[in-house]
């Protein structure tokens, strides 16, 4: 996994520096595999866009992650991995660091997220290290493409804005949502999505998949 560690190195130093720069509150770093996903080239590659904005999304977590510290004086994601890793029905894998489970309510089958165990806003090496995000990132992709023969996906890793990324209500993570159902009419009109596709099923099909 060096080469996806050598990946999340450039994203986290290219990330730092555009955090120099006063014109951007923040800096969206994703990946579209596969034409369906959105992906302009045939090469695979990460994307790091610099905005003066927080994104719409992103500032909706924020903001119900910091009223949830408010009432709770816990963070939200800190109580998701410790209730999913109590019940293990949606952990598909775990390391020392991190682990990849299905949400509770995901958008689209299969959509996967990989959270680090500790508690951190910032993405950010723990100890100058990526090699444990590296390894249960290339393992997830490969139960991915297992079971789900290559599908496209979009990649996105959500952080704190520059402005805050210290802080003790938010949780970086990395959402990873494969495309295998079309968003239309309903979705678009209402914002919800349907997912035909229990996130316990989806779990246990991730764990069960053969890969080398």
């Amino acid at each position: 996994h060096k080469a996806v560690e050598d990946v999340l190195w450039a994203c986290f130093l290219r990330h730092s520096d555009l955090k120099k720069d006063q014109r951007f509150k923040y800096a969206l770093i994703f990946k579209n595999e596969g034409e369906v996903a959105g992906a302009s080239l045939e090469h695979t590659h990460t994307q790091i866009i610099a905005l003066p904005i927080i994104p719409k999304l992103v500032k909706e977590e924020l903001d119900s992650s910091r009223q949830h510290y408010e009432f709770k004086e816990r963070c939200i994601f800190c109580d998701v991995i410790n209730q999913e890793l109590s019940d293990g029905k949606r952990v598909i894998y775990e390391n020392a660091k991190y682990v990849a489970l299905s949400p509770f309510a995901p958008r689209a089958p299969f959509e996967t997220w990989i959270l680090p165990k500790k508690h951190m806003s910032m993405f950010s090496p723990p100890d100058k290290n990526f090699s444990d995000l590296a390894e249960i990132l290339q393992r997830t992709l490969k139960q991915m493409d297992r079971i789900l023969d290559t599908p496209p996906y979009n990649f996105i890793i959500h952080t704190s804005p520059f402005y805050d990324e210290i802080n003790d209500y938010y949780h970086w993570h990395i959402e990873i949502v494969p495309k295998l159902t079309r968003i239309a009419g309903f979705e678009w009109g209402s914002g919800f999505y349907i997912n035909p596709t229990p996130p316990e099923e989806s779990a246990k099909f991730m764990r069960e998949a053969k890969i080398s």
